[in-house]
């Protein structure tokens, strides 16, 4: 008598164990990427001391206690949304993203493991250089260091929605283009590197309600003067619905 043959069929990780490591995966990524490390650490310290060093624009004494703040907000933007709009661009063309989507992890899974890999990135370079910038003479507000974290989980939100939207939508060649172009832009005209009263009034009026601009503001106004920014994180807050919803309509697994 012949034995039927059985086949063991392995059962998946629990969907909290697959969502962790699909977050490692995607952690080991952005850490290896020498490119996204030159936009979002080296750019950022390049930022920090040459507008602590000059004296243009003029700004509130210290320097450092506007400047710091911004660069923090141009790192986080840097990994949520450069970086991410750049990679989930490829990753689509080239059928990764298709392919996960089809793993035990799941599509919701994938994104939830992009969210808490650059949740974790960000952490790391927004500690480095905050440290950095203490060490030239930052001392930021206590109260602001305890909202801090609220800030970025708001400004992962907001940017990562936005670099899905823009990479789920365009190919992978227009969006490198674009995320670019889009970091200057928020960079130097945003309100995110430097109020956008340095620009003018008029500016500033518009700049205020840009999700680049609550970001900065947001953190300017907790790391310098130790207050709630309430309508910053209101106008992340929309921003970061809007997108979302936009996402979820338009965002394509494949090209």
């Amino acid at each position: 008598m012949i034995a039927e043959a059985t086949t063991h069929v392995p059962t998946p990780a629990p969907r909290g164990q697959r969502v962790v490591a699909q977050a490692r995966f995607e952690a080991s990524i952005l850490l290896r990427n020498g490119e996204q490390l030159l936009v979002s650490l080296v750019l950022p310290v390049l930022a920090l001391v040459a507008l602590v060093t000059v004296s243009y624009p003029d700004l509130s004494t210290p320097r450092i206690a506007v400047v710091a703040p911004g660069v923090l907000a141009l790192a986080l933007v840097s990994t949520a949304f450069t970086g991410q709009a750049i990679q989930t661009a490829f990753d689509r063309r080239y059928g990764v993203l298709r392919m996960l989507a089809t793993t035990p992890v799941g599509t919701d899974g994938l994104l939830a493991g992009k969210a808490l890999a650059i949740g974790a990135v960000a952490a790391g370079q927004l500690t480095v250089l905050g440290l950095l910038a203490v060490v030239m003479g930052w001392r930021p507000d206590p109260l602001g260091l305890l909202l801090a974290p609220v800030t970025g989980a708001l400004g992962v939100w907001v940017f990562v929605a936005l670099a899905l939207l823009v990479a789920g939508a365009m190919r992978a060649e227009a969006v490198l283009a674009v995320a670019n172009l889009a970091w200057v832009l928020l960079a130097g005209a945003g309100g995110l590197l430097l109020p956008g009263g340095t620009l003018g009034s008029s500016v500033a009026a518009v700049v205020r309600w840009l999700p680049s601009g609550a970001l900065g503001d947001a953190f300017r106004a907790q790391l310098a003067h130790g207050s709630v920014p309430l309508l910053p994180w209101l106008v992340l807050l929309v921003w970061g619905v809007g997108l979302s919803l936009a996402v979820l309509r338009t965002f394509r697994w494949r090209d």
